[in-house]
């Protein structure tokens, strides 16, 4: 049977599959992050299936997925990917781009599949 290799744009995982536990979207509406508050940090992700996420310097959109919904935060570049057998994908990253609140709200709203976005 042939495996699929997903290419894709955007990194969208759960805090299961590595999403940062520090950024909280009820937080961010309050009192706004900022790109400092992630400066020289990496985070890791592992995803189930095979897939190929652009390298630096292309950015990849960062998505945080709750519950079948998404929100979109910003940007990151993907530092590292490892394809495992063929059957998952880890990998690391940093965030280069967090959205301020509205542009967030609008941008999760307007760019994700119907019935995906969060807000």
């Amino acid at each position: 049977m042939k495996k699929m290799i997903k290419l894709n744009d955007t990194l969208k995982i759960s805090t299961e599959q590595g999403f940062p536990t520090e950024l909280d979207v009820n937080k961010h509406l309050e009192t706004p992050y900022v790109l400092e508050d992630f400066e020289g940090r990496l985070f890791e992700f592992h995803k189930t299936k095979p897939r190929v996420y652009p390298l630096p310097p292309t950015r990849t959109f960062l998505v945080q997925y709750i519950d079948g919904k998404w929100i979109k935060w910003g940007h990151c570049l993907i530092i590292e990917q490892t394809i495992h057998n063929g059957e998952t994908t880890s990998g690391k990253f940093k965030i280069i781009k967090i959205y301020e609140p509205e542009y967030m709200k609008m941008a999760t709203k307007h760019d994700t599949p119907e019935g995906c976005s969060y807000f």
